[in-house]
């Protein structure tokens, strides 16, 4: 019996099956998409400012602030332990959305949502800490459509049950907080990983050398493996020499991490065509993250939830398929994107700068409904084509530092954002007039891609000139 428990933790089945089961419970919230309707209804009787000005963008603050220092520690504690952690505030955050009321505690909620947010990182970095990378692919592919069926179900149940079984948004968030309560008890029975990303390596007794190494990449030849921390030979030799550096090592861990990620990020930015498009990852994903956070209050503003039916799950399950599908689609788009990446970029922006503006002059909810899908699809198409850009010219292990610190680029993005339009201590703008602005800010997007497309276009057009022109002279 002891021989067949060892074997089901040391396959890659068994985690595989508890992280999944871990991210389908704690993403499956079919309260989510009604979420402004219930804070400006008559259960928390919050009114549409205090929502946009003053709760939500407690967020976005909360998950810069938590977003590094939760990445660090996540490695360093070996990721099951920021898995308990995220289910603690994920049952936090709907503990206090069905109990608590007011505005700081709502804020609270924010919070603590926040925090869940930030430890997210740890759901797909644990899962490469305990298997080998033969199942790398898989065990991917697995834990990416498990979260985005939960969200599709999620949205679908939450519809139904509002339209159908007229179930009060109450009852709606009591069943999230059963959902995230049995992926806080997924957690309990995940293996311990016995590695981490920088802090316990496998290959090496002492702290890794930096990012270049995956979770559970013994034997990698990427583009830093062969930066092996000199101290490492002698801590090898023995455990008198380990144990002398024991004082010592939790300080250095992190000195030699950081100097390492530096100098990773330094030599990955070093390339122009990464350079470019993770300027446009950054600029992008900080105001797509911005209208994901604030669409709910908009149509609430153009289709009151207390005098109008809500469609938010049903719009929601719908821009998650169209999202999937697009995605999907850019695999089979045969595009030299070298060439034509960029215009890509520029077009696509523009179109979503359209379904920002079209959100913002109609009066329509459903035409608002039409522009948030469109404007998700866009996204989503061309998100798909910078991973890919940005994954096919660099190991896993770099593409996953330029991954994390592209976001946090984004989150900064959206953080400035947050302060100067939306926070009630700046300009504090109505929602409306909030996604006029972010029209305007894709306007700017697409404006620099497409014009640095068309100097590409218009250079490597002379380029081709001038070489012809010298063949025929020969």
């Amino acid at each position: 019996m002891d021989c067949w428990k060892g074997a089901v933790h040391h396959s890659w089945i068994y985690p595989t099956l508890i992280i999944c089961a871990n991210g389908f419970f704690s993403t499956m919230r079919p309260s989510e998409s009604f979420l402004t309707p219930y804070l400006t209804g008559p259960d928390k009787n919050l009114t549409i400012e205090e929502v946009t000005n003053q709760i939500y963008p407690v967020w976005t603050y909360s998950y810069l602030a938590l977003l590094f220092p939760v990445f660090l520690i996540t490695d360093y504690v070996r990721y099951k332990p920021i898995l308990l952690l995220q289910g603690i505030s994920f049952i936090v955050t709907w503990l206090l959305l069905l109990f608590a009321h007011g505005v700081l505690a709502m804020q609270m909620v924010e919070f603590f949502y926040g925090m869940a947010t930030a430890t997210e990182v740890a759901y797909y970095a644990y899962i490469y800490s305990v298997v080998s990378t033969d199942h790398y692919q898989r065990v991917t592919s697995y834990c990416r459509s498990i979260t985005l069926v939960a969200a599709t179900v999620a949205a679908v149940l939450g519809q139904l049950l509002v339209s159908l079984a007229d179930v009060s948004y109450f009852h709606l968030n009591a069943i999230s907080l059963a959902s995230v309560s049995l992926a806080f008890l997924c957690s309990f029975f995940l293996p311990m990983p016995q590695k981490s990303m920088f802090f316990h390596r496998k290959d090496v007794s002492p702290p890794a050398p930096g990012p270049d190494k995956s979770v559970a990449s013994v034997g990698s030849d990427g583009p830093s493996s062969c930066q092996e921390d000199k101290g490492s030979v002698s801590a090898d030799r023995g455990p008198t020499a380990a144990a002398q550096a024991d004082n010592a090592r939790p300080q250095n861990d992190v000195l030699r991490v950081l100097v390492q990620l530096g100098k990773d990020l330094r030599d990955c930015y070093s390339s122009r065509k990464l350079l470019y498009w993770s300027l446009w990852w950054a600029l992008a994903t900080a105001g797509f993250n911005q209208v994901l956070n604030y669409i709910q209050v908009l149509w609430d503003f153009k289709a009151p939830s207390h005098s109008s039916a809500v469609y938010n799950g049903a719009v929601e399950a719908i821009a998650t398929f169209l999202g999937s599908a697009t995605s999907m689609g850019v695999g089979y788009t045969k595009v030299n994107w070298d060439l034509s990446g960029e215009l890509a970029l520029g077009i696509f922006s523009a179109m979503d700068a359209g379904s920002l503006f079209l959100m913002y002059f109609t009066d329509n909810i459903w035409a608002c409904y039409a522009g948030y899908l469109a404007f998700k699809a866009c996204y989503m198409l061309l998100i798909t084509i910078a991973t890919f850009q940005i994954a096919v010219s660099l190991s896993m292990e770099r593409y996953a530092l330029m991954f994390g610190f592209n976001n946090f680029v984004a989150l900064v993005i959206q953080t400035i954002l947050t302060v100067v339009v939306v926070d009630s201590k700046g300009l504090g703008l109505d929602i409306s007039t909030q996604f006029l602005i972010y029209g305007s800010y894709f306007t700017v997007i697409a404006g620099i891609f497409l014009i640095r497309s068309i100097y590409i276009i218009i250079s490597t057009k002379c380029r081709n000139t001038s070489v012809a022109g010298e063949s025929t002279d020969q």
